[in-house]
């Protein structure tokens, strides 16, 4: 366990570990994302889904224990290598290469501290149940488990949970862009032909998914997806 410990507190180690965890995690936002997209094809097919998830019984914790450990050994890493650098830089840089920085690369630890707070709340939410236990209480009528539609639909007509949704996938979208710009440079892709495509990519892959995710709460407020009765 000593050379895993000393690989992670490298730099090059602590790289390797934040664009493997990010390669994963981006994984699982984009999975995540085309799973929840079916609540607009209506309660059938989100049901269905919720309910093969279900099924998966000890598997599916195991996979969300996992995915957490990833998730806060990813925000970790990124810590300390942050605080490496700047320990390796005790003078701030001159104030015109402070401007040439993005403002998502200069707040990756805040975004990714912010994201961590909000999936925290996100499995209060909607998998354990204890910030609304009314929501999660219902039931599908003949699916078996949970109804994930008037679950997801009651919630998201709040407009204080909605709008908390939807201002979270402005810090996703900060987040994403800059970490995907990152990975492409950990693989070696930072070239002055290829940096331009791989920051349009980004922000493109960025949109996508931060505008996907907060579709669906915006979507349930202004009545494009019908809350259930």
């Amino acid at each position: 366990m000593n050379w895993l410990i000393d690989f992670w507190r490298s730099s090059i180690g602590g790289k390797v570990i934040m664009a493997i965890t990010g390669l994963l995690l981006f994984g699982f936002v984009v999975a995540h994302l085309l799973g929840n997209l079916q609540l607009l094809s209506g309660p059938d097919k989100i049901n269905a889904y919720a309910k093969m998830l279900h099924d998966l019984g000890p598997l599916l914790w195991v996979m969300r224990i996992g995915l957490l450990v990833v998730f806060v050994l990813h925000v970790a890493t990124g810590i300390r290598l942050a605080r490496a650098n700047k320990a390796a830089r005790p003078v701030a840089y001159a104030k015109e290469a402070t401007i040439q920085a993005s403002f998502a690369s200069r707040s990756m630890v805040l975004s990714g501290l912010s994201l961590l707070v909000f999936v925290v709340y996100h499995l209060l939410h909607f998998t354990l149940g204890v910030t609304n236990p009314g929501h999660s209480a219902l039931k599908a009528a003949g699916a078996g488990g949970h109804d994930v539609y008037a679950m997801v639909t009651a919630s998201f007509s709040v407009p204080a949970i909605a709008i908390a949704y939807m201002a979270f996938q402005a810090v996703l979208f900060l987040h994403l862009s800059h970490g995907v710009q990152s990975l492409a440079q950990t693989l070696g892709l930072n070239h002055r032909r290829y940096s331009p495509m791989v920051r349009t990519l980004a922000y493109l892959l960025a949109a996508a998914i931060a505008g996907g995710n907060a579709f669906l709460p915006f979507a349930v407020l202004s009545g494009i997806v019908k809350v259930a009765s």
